[in-house]
């Protein structure tokens, strides 16, 4: 029986999922890697560490298909990332990804000037220490010897593509979240790239989000499929979550969360958000997604269980153990409450400088009551992008999807932030099914994408979660305070970056006077698999 795979590949981990179209049976294979941090505000993965990841996954889900045939390989990756490339296209220097914040000097100095809102309205990428344009102007001013080697810029996207197929091009759905591609004319656009410091012939080609490649041999003989197994080159992971979650129609938003978090609703054509506060990224030439996404998701959580509960064992069994503890409060962490910014944020902010903070801390306060109140701090902030979207297109039920959502103090908690009911589709799959009902419909297997949807969805796969009146009404109130918290923050905020500051100088008189330390960097790797 034939199957189709949707290859995820994220910030932290590669998922790769074989879906039958005739029934609910599935397959799924995962594997983590880090994310690396070699100076401050640097957040970069290892490429030869992903691109073995991305092997190993595919590997184990085509032999967990016990002989099935598989028909394609849909594609998905994370956004915004950005990868150096040798005269022989291999990497000279990390990928820079999304939560990478060197670029925050860059970044402010293209909103003083003013040219942010029209990059935005260009090119659909706020600007924002996130986006590529961003990056290449840092390594612009700040290469160094890097830069001299440097003979190619990609996106993950094309890396992934370069590995797998042999072909360098990206599509057209990462590429709109470059800061480089006007998104109109569906090219790279001569502004932007003046901005960033590079020439058009440095860039991958923009392909269609349907057009298919063929699987290269060497990568195919690895994972058990036959050479040239069509590979659909997809789409960036934000536009297949809507997809893979059934998140396409008018006022039905897509919310997902994995390390960080977006809420979205498709538009049949680029659509600028006037106060500049919205992105507008592509899932086909006739199909695009606004919203937001904030920086700080899943990942605050992991943060708060390695600070909050050191104690028990890593792994599945310390997650677990980590939401039992939070269930352990009542809503409202009992007046704590979490500011939730351990990475520069995204949305509905848009300031790389914001720094995280537990507020209203007393005596009676528990580790149970920290952890709650860092789910509940991630979750004020998707609702708030929902107050944002409802500003654009009305929004009348919210789709999730999330490896997050298996917990139901997540599922709970997400839907009374939001006030309205929560439908959890497809488990935490929903951007791998979309990667493969992608897949479906670019080879012609389906006439529709949400026909293809349709043929990898099944009834189970559904859970309408609606939270209490009362729990409603408590975070509409703690959605309400958080403008007020973040004006008081300002203040201590400004008084704490000046004090690290005048100690930031005082430590480097000191430190000239003294032997340089070894410097540490991220691993890159002198080849990639073959």
């Amino acid at each position: 029986m034939p199957v189709i795979i949707g290859l995820d590949v994220g910030t932290t981990a590669v998922k790769a999922v074989a879906f039958d179209t005739e029934s609910p049976w599935r397959r799924a294979a995962l594997r983590e890697y880090p994310l690396l941090e070699p100076e401050p505000r640097w957040q970069v993965q290892d490429p030869g560490t992903v691109l073995a990841a991305v092997d190993e996954a595919l590997a184990q889900c085509v032999a967990a298909c016990e002989g099935r045939r598989v028909d394609a390989v849909g594609l998905s990756s994370a956004m915004h990332g950005l990868v150096g490339l040798g005269p022989d296209l291999r990497p000279v220097t990390p990928v820079l990804t999304w939560a990478d914040s060197r670029a925050h000097a860059e970044a402010r100095e293209l909103r003083r000037e003013g040219r942010a809102r029209d990059l935005l309205h260009l090119t659909g990428t706020p600007v924002h220490p996130m986006s590529p344009l961003t990056k290449l102007r840092w390594f612009a001013r700040h290469g160094g010897d890097v830069l001299g080697r440097v003979h190619r810029w990609a996106d993950l996207k094309a890396l992934l593509l370069l590995h797998l197929t042999g072909t360098f091009a990206t599509e057209l759905s990462s590429a709109s979240g470059t800061g480089l591609l006007d998104l109109r004319a569906r090219e790279w656009a001569p502004t932007a790239l003046e901005i960033a410091g590079i020439g058009r012939e440095a860039l991958p080609e923009v392909l269609p989000t349907t057009a298919v490649l063929g699987l290269r041999g060497a990568v195919a003989a690895r994972v058990g499929l036959p050479a040239g197994t069509p590979l659909n080159v997809g789409a960036a992971d934000g536009p297949l979550g809507n997809l893979g979650t059934g998140a396409t129609g008018p006022g039905v938003a897509g919310l997902s969360v994995g390390t960080s978090g977006a809420v979205r609703v498709v538009v049949p054509e680029p659509r600028s958000d006037p106060d500049g506060r919205l992105f507008c990224y592509a899932l086909t030439e006739d199909a695009w997604v606004v919203g937001g996404a904030v920086s700080n998701g899943g990942l605050v959580l992991r943060w708060a269980a390695d600070t909050f509960a050191a104690d028990l064992s890593p792994g599945p069994q310390r997650d677990a153990a980590v939401l039992d503890l939070a269930c352990q409060v009542p809503p409202g962490s009992d007046g704590l409450v979490m500011l939730p910014y351990l990475l520069g944020e995204r949305a509905p902010l848009w300031d790389p400088d914001l720094r995280g903070a537990y507020l209203g801390v007393r005596r009676s306060h528990s580790r149970e009551h920290f952890l709650r109140a860092a789910v509940e701090g991630v979750s004020i902030q998707l609702a708030g992008i929902v107050d944002l979207l409802e500003q654009v297109t009305p929004v009348d039920a919210v789709r999730a999807t999330g490896g997050v959502f298996r917990s139901r103090l997540w599922q709970v908690v997400v839907a009374g932030a939001l006030g309205k009911p929560l439908v959890l589709a497809g488990d935490a799959e929903g951007t791998a099914l979309g990667a493969a009902a992608l897949a479906r419909y670019a080879t012609g297997e389906a006439p529709t994408l949400m026909a293809a949807v349709a043929e990898l969805t099944f009834e189970h796969d559904e859970a309408t979660i609606e939270a209490g009146a009362d729990d409603v009404a408590l975070y509409a109130a703690l959605r309400r305070s958080v403008p007020a918290l973040l004006d008081a923050y300002t203040e201590m905020r400004e008084h704490l970056s000046a004090v690290q500051a005048r100690a930031g100088q005082r430590q480097g008189t000191a430190a000239a006077a003294a032997p340089a330390p070894e410097r540490r960097e991220g691993t890159i790797p002198s080849s990639l698999p073959e």
